[in-house]
């Protein structure tokens, strides 16, 4: 999936035009160099705990079991087993690197060593070039990794959108005691562009974040007290001190642009491209022109919307060119709105520094629910050093490459507790992430970054499991108070929370929390009428490790009432204006499964259910002007009758028995009817 962003796509083929010639002579017995020491990887790995015993299944483009690195197909290789969907045969070979790539962040073990290197691997080949991707072969590879009794699954392939059977899939896997792993995929910054199966509540979803290198790079672009998202091009190096200067408008940056407008000591805003037909304009161009007119930096804004991904060495640059003054990408908007402000004179204050522990501006984000969090946490997932194939190393980029670091983390944690569930490890490694910080010191959403940063050597160190690990609370003006538990479970003991603290910048939001035996009881009330989301963050000190609960409170202008007795669930709705009607979807938090009802302002309604447990409520309600949402849960203790029949080994609902029943009755009468002389 990582080919679908430009910036990614850059990265890999310049990453195969620099190290097309490597050669595993070249790399001493090392780490994947700056990765794994930065999640804390070689913490555990120094107490001998490197994934023994723990295979996981790597669903993508298969893997080149021939390299030195990950050698060995079958009970005694590094690959012990696997299948080729593609070619429908039993050689998982991969043709493409995408999956050996990931496969040795998991468990290379020799010149580079993974997170896990002495975890084994499946191998199930899905997509020959890691674009083109089967749902149908992915719902097959997971069911296969089922029967070969994997301990987790891998999967950073995906699609950009919801799929039922892929969701029910991996759902499955995880009811059969599978730690899932999916990458939150590359369509970022955009909201909402979080597909399946990251999208799925069961499976640990893992955003990208920058790793520890040296062009780990961020900028901040501060004009009047407001602050610009700003995105430094490849090439552009930190800055030891704040550009101060005057913002000035040089056109496309172009030589002939420039020539009649004073930009020295400047900060110059340009448009990308060219307004001329067919003529390219490359960022290494407007770059050396600023400079040669004695700018102090370039900002370049998109011209179309949204930011991207500039690279000023490319293959078309001057062999001889080498970047001088910081280059900056802008969206079109904000350059837009910049370029209106130059109206007066402008002062803006820029800084380009290192800052690994940032999300990468390609990763997708949520929200995919508003009932739970997505992405879980964030990996790295740039420039990280991996196998490839044909016996060779490779510098690789995206989401696909954050997903095995925490796949690796999660061997670590089944070799050293092998009884724990998949909800258990994705509680571990979520709430002792280390919290990641925009350019401007704030932490990110958590759509963006769930609950940060993963940190292997804290997770392995903690003795607290916290299910779930982020709370959700759907309040309204009518009903501005709910509650919601955690449960707490100690590895190694007796549970002692040292002190449990909650926050929020919202001021009106108030919280209280207690214990009953091994419950955290948290109450979040709102004391002014306002709406929207708005996030807190819940932390647990037990002396040893500090645990970090994201929260999100949706305000909502109505509010979904449901009352159960017997498994009927019957709706009504308060909103405080006029309102029409109102579709009302029930889902099944266990299964997924979605039931649709409506109500009007005349009519209540009611939806049977057969299953017990947690049910979602989404109002959405539709106004003279707008449509507007509203959200609910409820606990279902007991379901509506079925009927099991047993010649069709299936479940049934009584009133579609009595239906299907009087159908047949009626059938069969008018059938003796016609067949009456």
């Amino acid at each position: 999936m990582y080919y679908k962003i430009i910036f990614c796509l850059v990265v890999i083929l310049c990453a195969i035009l620099i190290f097309s010639n490597f050669k595993t002579r070249e790399f001493g017995n090392t780490y994947l160099d700056k990765s794994v020491p930065l999640i804390g990887a070689d913490v555990p790995r120094s107490k001998g705990f490197e994934g023994n015993g723990i295979k996981i299944a790597v669903i993508d483009t298969g893997i080149d079991y021939t390299h030195q690195d990950l050698f060995g197909f079958g009970p005694d290789g590094k690959v012990v087993g696997g299948y080729d969907f593609v070619d429908n045969d039993g050689q998982p070979m991969d043709t493409n690197g995408h999956g050996t790539e990931v496969a040795g962040i998991i468990a290379a073990d020799g010149n580079l060593k993974g997170v896990a290197p002495k975890a084994k691997l499946l191998a199930y080949r899905v997509s020959a070039t890691g674009e083109a991707v089967s749902s149908e072969f992915i719902v097959s590879a997971i069911n296969r990794a089922i029967n070969d009794k994997a301990d987790i699954i891998n999967i950073s392939l995906g699609i950009n959108k919801t799929n039922e059977e892929l969701d029910t899939a991996v759902s499955k896997a995880v009811k059969n005691g599978i730690v899932v792993v999916t990458a939150a995929g590359n369509s970022g910054p955009g909201i909402q562009t979080i597909g399946s199966p990251a999208e799925n509540i069961d499976v640990i979803t893992v955003g990208a974040s920058y790793n520890n290198i040296t062009s780990s790079i961020v900028s901040t672009l501060e004009i009047e007290k407001k602050q610009y998202e700003v995105i430094p091009m490849r090439g552009t190096t930190p800055l030891s001190e704040s550009i101060i200067g005057k913002v000035v408008f040089g056109d496309y940056g172009r030589e002939s642009d420039l020539i009649n407008t004073n930009v020295k000591n400047s900060i110059l805003l340009v448009e990308r491209g060219s307004n001329v037909k067919d003529e390219k304009v490359f960022f290494s161009e407007k770059e050396h022109n600023a400079a040669q007119s004695g700018a102090k930096a370039i900002i370049v804004y998109n011209n179309e919307p949204g930011i991207f991904f500039g690279e000023l060495v490319h293959p078309n640059s001057n062999v001889n060119y080498k970047p001088s003054i910081p280059a900056l990408s802008i969206s079109r908007d904000d350059g837009l709105a910049l370029k209106e402000k130059l109206q007066n004179e402008t002062i803006a204050n820029l800084n380009v520094f290192y800052h690994p522990d940032f999300v990468t501006p390609f990763s997708s984000r949520g929200p995919v629910s508003q009932f739970y969090i997505k992405p879980d946490l964030v990996a790295p997932g740039v420039f990280v050093n991996s196998t490839s194939i044909g016996n060779r190393y490779n510098l690789t980029s995206g989401t696909s490459f954050a997903a095995p670091h925490v796949s690796g983390a999660a061997a670590i944690l089944l070799e050293r507790d092998p009884d724990l569930e998949p909800s258990e490890v994705a509680s571990l490694l979520a709430t002792t992430s280390d919290p990641v910080s925009n350019p401007y010191g704030g932490l990110f959403p958590v759509e963006i970054a769930g609950s940060g940063r993963i940190n292997v050597a804290k997770a392995f160190s903690a003795d607290l499991i916290i299910v779930p690990h982020s709370l959700v609370f759907n309040l309204s003006l009518e009903n501005p108070t709910d509650i919601k538990s955690l449960q707490l479970n100690s590895l190694h003991g007796k549970i002692s929370p040292k002190k449990v603290e909650i926050s929020s910048k919202e001021k009106s939001i108030k919280f209280e929390h207690h214990m009953e035996n091994d419950r955290l009881y948290v109450k979040t009330s709102i004391t002014e009428r306002q709406l929207g989301d708005f996030e807190g963050i819940l932390t647990i000190n037990d002396d040893v490790t500090l645990y970090h609960i994201p929260i999100l409170i949706h305000i909502t202008k109505g509010t979904i009432n449901a009352t159960e007795k017997d498994g009927l669930l019957s709706f009504n709705l308060a909103y405080p204006e006029d309102w029409t009607y109102a579709k009302i979807s029930l889902i099944n938090r266990e299964t997924e499964e979605t039931t649709v009802t409506s109500i009007t302002p005349l009519k209540n309604s009611s939806l049977r259910v057969y299953d017990t447990g947690e049910f979602w409520i989404r109002a959405q309600i539709t106004t003279n002007n707008t449509v507007d949402d509203a959200y609910g849960t409820i606990t279902v203790d007991k379901s509506s009758e079925k009927i099991y029949i047993e010649f069709l080994e299936m479940y049934i609902p009584l009133k579609q028995v009595l239906i299907i029943s009087g159908i047949l009755l009626t059938s069969v009468i008018i059938g003796q009817k016609i067949r009456r002389p």
